[in-house]
């Protein structure tokens, strides 16, 4: 679900509710891209359960650095207990990203911590890093539906860039060109929007069967679908064992889902906690970028297994100059993309270098 809040200055804080039941990663997964803080809702009177745990390895993983435990129902326990379960949060946080999350006792009963609450995400809002605007607009879709006299409308969080009434855009991987009728930014009617908004765009060009959850809406140069992708993966340490080399798998990037292999580029087996550079064979093209998040789950989508950032969206095969490729990965992983062009080409390497992996 979604809502949204006006703040004292006419900004629009928006709010993506993600379900915790197991059964429904899927979806907290797509509800994910592209939120700029996170909220942890823990029960006072149940504690951490075994999603909460996994969320926060996925949002550990989706390298979300900033946000804030809401440990609810804080009315239903005493002292002692409420003392219990923060403790065991602090636990869980020990070691994350979120290590310094604030933990506030809430009450939607009593309205114990709301305001307290309330001005923690104001100040978050107004602390967030600023997201580039000037580079591409590109949007994870999230939903489509068709309301009647409109047509056809998508939704999701703009991960970059700005668009406007009237642009025209690609949507990847079809590469089927739509233009913008109208939008919706953060719940209100708007001529444009940016990175870091939710938005709702009405689309004319398409119809709604033609448009599936994990589908980007991108500027033009930066439709360039991919069913190989280089990145830097990181395996859990709660795994039991060792991920081996050509494991099926279910990738999540943005709100997609995709079924893909795991191609080890560095030894023959991942070990728990460790991380290493791999290929992915998808077995369906997708949008992907240098730079973005993604998480696996196993083959049969019940547990995640770690996940990463990739590296080049658009690697050449494995199968010869395994070792001049993985030189060539370390190179892209540089801190910007043109410190990462500079050690390519630094490089003496068989492949040259594909330019669309530095499109922003």
């Amino acid at each position: 679900g979604f809502a949204y809040q006006a703040q004292s200055d006419g900004q629009v804080l928006g709010f993506v509710d993600v379900p915790g039941h197991e059964k429904l990663v899927r979806n907290m997964l797509a509800g994910a891209t592209g939120i700029d803080h996170v909220m942890l809702v823990v029960a006072a009177d149940d504690g951490p359960m075994p999603q909460t745990r996994e969320h926060l390895a996925i949002l550990d993983l989706l390298g979300l650095q900033r946000g804030v435990v809401a440990l609810s129902k804080c009315d239903l326990v005493d002292a002692t207990r409420l003392s219990q379960v923060e403790q065991e949060i602090r636990a869980l946080l020990r070691g994350t990203a979120l290590a310094a999350a604030p933990v506030l006792p809430v009450s939607s009963i009593s309205g114990q911590g709301l305001d307290a609450l309330r001005e923690h995400l104001e100040a978050a809002r107004q602390d967030a890093p600023t997201r580039a605007l000037d580079g591409h607009f590109r949007l994870s879709v999230d939903r489509s539906f068709t309301l009647s006299g409109i047509g056809t409308v998508v939704t999701g969080t703009a991960v970059s860039g700005r668009v406007r009434v009237g642009d025209r855009l690609r949507l990847s991987p079809s590469g089927l060109e739509v233009r913008v009728r109208g939008l919706h930014a953060q719940n209100c009617v708007a001529e444009d929007g940016m990175a870091g908004q939710r938005l709702a765009l009405n689309l004319a060009g398409v119809e709604k069967q033609q448009v599936q959850r994990g589908h980007w809406l991108v500027a033009d140069p930066l439709h360039a679908p991919t069913q190989r992708m280089a990145a830097r993966l990181r395996l859990l340490p709660s795994e039991a064992r060792a991920l081996a080399h050509w494991t099926p798998v279910h990738l999540h990037l943005g709100a997609e889902d995709v079924n893909a292999r795991v191609a080890l580029l560095e030894g023959s087996s991942l070990q728990p906690g460790g991380d290493a550079l791999v290929q992915f064979d998808l077995d369906r093209p997708i949008g992907a970028l240098r730079g973005d998040r993604f998480i696996i789950r196993d083959q049969s989508a019940l547990r995640t297994l770690g996940g990463g950032q990739v590296v080049d969206p658009f690697p050449p095969p494995t199968r010869r100059h395994r070792a001049q490729l993985v030189r060539a990965l370390q190179a892209m992983e540089a801190a910007t993309p043109g410190e990462a062009l500079q050690a390519l080409l630094a490089l003496e390497s068989p492949y040259g270098i594909e330019r669309r992996a530095f499109s922003l």
